[in-house]
């Protein structure tokens, strides 16, 4: 049929010179005309916006980040400072999740905790009302959660024909705001194919780490790890001041030695180490000690629920240090504040 329309064409220009571009248009697109059917795409930017919910310390700078790589994006915030920070940025306010859904074929969720989840996913004006996200639809959520929430989310969105993904970041602010985070995503590889290519506007590495709900499990497990390490690293940042030891000479040699780790090396804990992180500000505007608290709560409670149960006996006991920090009013600070604890040094902080 295309070598059929491709020899009438040429013959048709031949005798009359009219339309020459046709054949061109043909011979570059024949699936146009021969109706050769494309694969199915949950979203398509180029003719609808992006939607965010969520625009405080994490999902702000990603908002930004869409904007930056020319996206249209549609937003909603329980924040009407987020919203101006966004509306600032170049991104157009909404009044609801649902109002978002009603514009973007695609959205993305950054939010504290499930239950808050579960509130903008399918709660009223949610984003799975009636008007919103249906057929066609791709809901992405980046925040961190229980795996059941991610795998709920993915079974209320299928009812209304829509696919989601639990995608947690890791990374913190800094990456956030250098689009370098790290994705971890659950859900069906067609959907993961299809968030990938608007994920890879905020980060820099997106792993699929299974069915729905698995992404919010890796982000547990590395949150754990995480909580552990940020409390060794303080520990041995209060040692070295009791020796006198210079703190950016520890920072040195932990960061080419076995002592090496994420907390030390890109998110130094201890005052006047580091620019460009929570500890050089005040330890203000990065990962708050009350949402490291939650993550290592749902990671004890899961490991509860294990069968066999199993026991974390440093993840335990890092969870009574950031929960002493919380308790004395440190709760919204960065999480890395515990330093200030450790070392005895929380009413100079």
């Amino acid at each position: 049929l295309v070598c059929f329309c491709l020899v009438t064409c040429i013959l048709f220009v031949r005798r009359c010179a009219v339309f020459p571009h046709l054949v061109l248009v043909i011979m570059m697109r024949p699936a146009l005309f021969v109706g050769t059917r494309r694969p199915m795409r949950f979203f398509s930017s180029d003719v609808a916006p992006l939607g965010f919910i969520g625009l405080g310390n994490m999902g702000g700078p990603m908002a930004r980040n869409l904007l930056k790589a020319g996206h249209k994006v549609v937003g909603f915030d329980v924040s009407s400072a987020n919203l101006d920070s966004f509306a600032a940025a170049g991104g157009q306010p909404m009044e609801s999740p649902l109002a978002v859904a009603a514009l973007a074929k695609t959205v993305v969720t950054m939010l504290p905790a499930g239950s808050h989840v579960l509130e903008v996913y399918d709660g009223r004006n949610g984003l799975l009302s009636d008007g919103g996200a249906g057929n066609g639809s791709l809901l992405i959520d980046c925040s961190t959660c229980e795996p059941a929430i991610g795998k709920q989310v993915a079974t209320l969105a299928s009812q209304r024909g829509a696919a989601a993904v639990d995608a947690p970041v890791s990374g913190g602010t800094p990456a956030a705001e250098q689009a370098s985070l790290t994705f971890m995503v659950g859900g069906p590889e067609v959907a993961v194919k299809q968030a990938e290519l608007i994920l890879q506007h905020m980060g820099k590495k997106v792993i699929h780490c299974g069915d729905a709900g698995m992404g919010q499990a890796a982000k547990l497990c590395n949150n754990l790890v995480l909580g552990i390490t940020m409390a060794g690293v303080c520990e041995g940042h209060a040692l070295a001041g009791r020796f006198g030891l210079d703190q950016k000479k520890l920072a040195e040699i932990l960061n080419i030695s076995s002592g090496r780790c994420w907390s030390s090396e890109l998110y130094n804990p201890c005052p006047g180490v580091m620019e460009g992180v929570p500890a050089a500000r005040g330890y203000t505007g990065g990962f708050a000690c009350d949402l490291m608290l939650k993550d290592l709560g749902l990671a004890a409670n899961a490991a509860l629920a294990s069968k066999p149960k199993l026991g974390l006996p440093m993840g335990g006991l890092a969870l009574q240090m950031y929960s002493q920090m919380s308790a004395r009013g440190d709760g919204m600070k960065d999480f890395s504040g515990l330093y200030t604890h450790v070392a005895g040094e929380e009413k100079k902080s």
